[in-house]
């Protein structure tokens, strides 16, 4: 798409939003030819769009925009137009099927249930579950329940920890609690948008068209792109700052300085609110506390011109920089996404991002904002929220924390005492162990997989996901809607419905819960994962197992109505009542600890979502804007214009971090002499599971390539579309060169999409992680690349 239809579009969005509004704000499609019209949220990235979603004989035949949505005003992309197309791929599965030799062959539903609850039964400890992002909040709820509940060996964690892990401990180090303070009204607002190493031109498109929107409107936005490759959204800024990998903590860093040195920064805003960290010894995610002097000094060293000169960014570019963080009545919102979280210094780069933002003064205002984005529907909600982290409780609570496992075994009705203290195994750790032998330690025996296909998205899999498929003891259970790179190494496949096939409930990027209700029936045997889980533990409640009891005797997930228990682990009786609001009742109970207050259910009903801490006044439920800032915040103490309540010095203080620079764990040498980066595309999420079925969208983008800069190209003698071989240390791969198309890489730099399950470029990632977040870094190995 080239700049003038992309403004164009955007002017048509914002025309078709002008007009919602003069029409009445509760717009929505007409039914007509008999389609029947209702909410619910786009299944794909964390924005929250919100679609209208058209059913005509049992199917979804038609999606809409929903202009009574805040989020996207009526507008989606190009994937959320098709995400009804999603549903309906060929290939869905629709019935259990055990590992038949090199085959599978069909069960019945009680015999894989009964199959998953032995394998819990007989290593109640070496049994995990490993979800995501894309789980509703009662999904991942009840996984929760069943693993640190029942089974309390803690052994579950989100493949948000692969991409939001970094941005979790950034807000906590810096905050004291989780996620961003302002929402995206911030994008409205601003006078200066700065992308940090992500591109919001192809991964959150309906975001990035309100900054263009803005413009088509005459306002004057400036867009300053900071990245190691020039991507869609570089087209459309003002500023292109093309860093060396893995030097944005340089950049960081001598941004501060300058304004420190220069006495630019925001004194009066610093004193009265921010207080200085550095790393203690041994090194833990809230350090110590230091004086601004020793801060100061620390990071002296980092010059504009000795960070010029390694990040490759020019000192003029470096002073622009200064020059806008320096300036009070200019609002600037920082965004970013992989390219910060995807980093072994992810937790630094976070905390250096938040720390500019706060010296300066820019913060907690309209259009003030740093603010992580997600690229999940739900990792906000679901793995942030709920805590489906091996270390986490739900609400932001802890299991090493006494008090916090007591409350949560009160709300859960266990026995005090029942609930482990010990953090449970995170992602790279957990397949580590369900890849190494039981006598060499390896004690993870079964691993669940629940909406996420590990087997093409975790890094390094040779060494992370394929030993485990020769080890006879391993079992690995899949539930899942497609067959996948997952599903094709399973023991045992159960078949999952499928967003609006089930109700679910969803948390966004701003802090926004939404909610759906089901509108069709799944295919097949399809059934949902939440009963699935509520399945297995009534069939280990069966079988005896105490875990699945709470202190009374009865079922852990137990369900009444009308004074009678509803069998909600049969299938047949799943829907006599709405099991998502009652367990979202109940988790509701954990979210006031840390200020994440959220209405009741029936109040989503009503809403295309609200933003927590939600709170009911003069009897209305009210959501929040801006986190921390007096003329929002219910929570910040009457008279104070800004109040971090949750932090971690104890005085509403939030924190500046001294970051060091850190080099990267592998840096290209004469043996492999290629920077290798990995990412999506406009086209398709994640692992194209759902839009690899959508014809349109695979037959725009059918395959995965690699980037080449154009001189590396001349050089090797490689013409686009010709065949090349990429190698790093842990593999190889042979995929296609796209030379000066929508990406372009500096020479030395290569980027591979990890969308296509054909060409698995996490064979070749490597898997370094973040010292606090355990996020792998997948933006920066060394490699060589080869035309066959």
């Amino acid at each position: 798409m080239d700049r003038r239809r992309f403004l164009l579009n955007g002017a048509m969005a914002a025309a078709t939003a002008a007009a919602a509004r003069a029409g009445g704000a509760q717009q929505v499609p007409r039914a007509a030819d008999g389609v029947a019209w209702d909410k619910a949220p786009c299944r794909f990235c964390g924005t929250g769009c919100h679609v209208q979603v058209g059913v005509k004989g049992g199917r979804v035949v038609a999606i809409a925009g929903d202009q009574a949505a805040e989020v996207n005003k009526g507008l989606l992309c190009v994937k959320g137009y098709h995400v009804g197309l999603a549903l309906y791929g060929k290939d869905r599965l629709t019935k259990p099927m055990l590992r038949d030799g090199t085959g599978f062959k069909a069960i019945t539903w009680d015999e894989a249930i009964d199959i998953v609850a032995r394998r819990a039964l007989d290593d109640p400890a070496g049994f995990a579950i490993y979800g995501s992002g894309q789980w509703t909040i009662p999904e991942g709820y009840a996984a929760q329940k069943l693993i640190k509940g029942v089974l309390t060996n803690n052994h579950i964690d989100p493949n948000a920890r692969l991409c939001m892990a970094s941005a979790v401990t950034g807000f906590l180090s810096t905050y004291g609690v989780d996620e961003p303070a302002g929402c995206y009204e911030d994008l409205d607002a601003c006078d200066v948008c700065i992308t940090w190493g992500n591109n919001p031109a192809e991964m959150h498109p309906v975001l990035f068209s309100r900054l263009m929107d803005r413009r088509s409107r005459g306002e004057q936005v400036r867009l300053i792109d900071i990245g190691t490759r020039r991507t869609r959204t570089t087209a459309f800024a003002d500023h292109y700052l093309q860093f060396n990998p893995h030097t944005d903590q340089l950049i960081a860093n001598a941004v501060m300085n300058a304004l420190i040195q220069r006495g630019t920064y925001d004194k009066a805003f610093v004193e009265k609110h921010c207080a200085f960290r550095k790393d203690s010894d041994p090194a833990d995610l809230f350090g110590q506390a230091i004086p601004f002097d020793e801060f100061a000094r620390g990071i002296s060293e980092y010059t504009l011109e000795s960070a010029a000169e390694q990040s490759g960014v020019a000192v003029a570019d470096l002073e622009m920089l200064v020059s806008l963080f320096a300036d009070r009545n200019v609002k600037i919102t920082s965004l970013w996404c992989m390219g910060v979280n995807q980093h072994t210094r992810g937790t630094a780069m976070n905390n250096l991002i938040h720390g500019l933002h706060l010296l300066s003064g820019h913060f907690g205002t309209p259009g003030n904002s740093p603010t992580s984005l997600t690229g999940q529907p739900s990792a906000c909600g679901t793995a942030r929220e709920v805590g489906t982290l091996s270390h986490a409780l739900p609400g932001g609570r802890l299991v090493a924390k006494d008090e916090h496992r007591a409350h949560a075994e009160e709300i859960w009705n266990l026995p005090a005492g029942r609930l482990n203290k010990a953090p449970g195994y995170h992602t790279v750790k957990m397949w580590e162990q369900f890849c190494k032998p039981k006598e060499q330690g390896g004690d993870i025996s079964t691993i669940w997989v629940q909406v996420t296909n590990p087997g093409q998205t975790l890094p390094n899999l040779h060494k992370l996901f394929d030993p485990s498929r020769k080890l006879k003891d391993k079992f690995l259970i899949v539930s899942d809607v497609y067959p996948t790179a997952t599903t094709q190494f399973a023991d045992l496949i159960l078949p999952s419905a499928m967003w609006v096939e089930k109700n679910g409930m969803f948390g966004n990027s701003e802090r926004r819960t939404q909610q759906w209700f089901k509108m069709v029936e799944p295919p097949g045997e399809a059934r949902d994962d939440c009963w699935q889980t509520i399945a297995v533990t009534h069939r280990l409640f069966e079988l005896g197992f105490e875990g699945a009891k709470d202190k009374d005797g009865r079922f852990v997930f137990n369900v009444d109505k009308d004074g009678k228990e509803v069998p909600i682990w049969k299938w047949d009786k799943y829907y006599d009542v709405n099991v998502d609001r009652h367990l979202f009742e109940e988790y509701r109970r954990f979210t006031r600890l840390k200020h994440k207050d959220l209405a009741p259910y029936d109040e989503y009903v009503k809403q295309r979502g609200m933003r927590w801490p939600v709170v009911e006044k003069d009897g209305a439920w009210r959501e929040t804007r801006f986190r921390f800032s007096g003329f929002d915040d219910p929570y910040v103490k009457p008279g104070e214009k800004f109040d971090f309540y949750h932090s971690t010095s104890k005085d509403g203080k939030a924190q500046i971090w001294l970051r060091p620079y850190q080099p990267p764990a592998e840096v290209p040498d004469e043996q492999f002499p290629f920077w290798l980066c990995t990412g999506r595309v406009l086209e398709h999420w994640h692992t194209g599971t759902m839009t690899m079925r959508v014809p349109q969208l695979r037959g725009a983008m059918p395959s995965a390539y690699v980037e080449l800069n154009s001189e590396d190209a001349r050089r090797l003698h490689v013409a686009n579309g010709d065949l090349v071989e990429v190698e790093t240390r842990r593999g190889k791969l042979r995929l296609h060169a796209w030379i000066d198309g929508r990406g372009a890489p500096p020479q030395g730099s290569l980027f591979v999409p990890f969308f296509d399950e054909s060409l698995l470029v996490n064979e070749l990632t490597l898997d370094a992680i973040d010292q606090f977040s355990k996020q792998p870094d997948y933006k920066k190995c060394a490699a060589r690349v080869r035309k066959v």
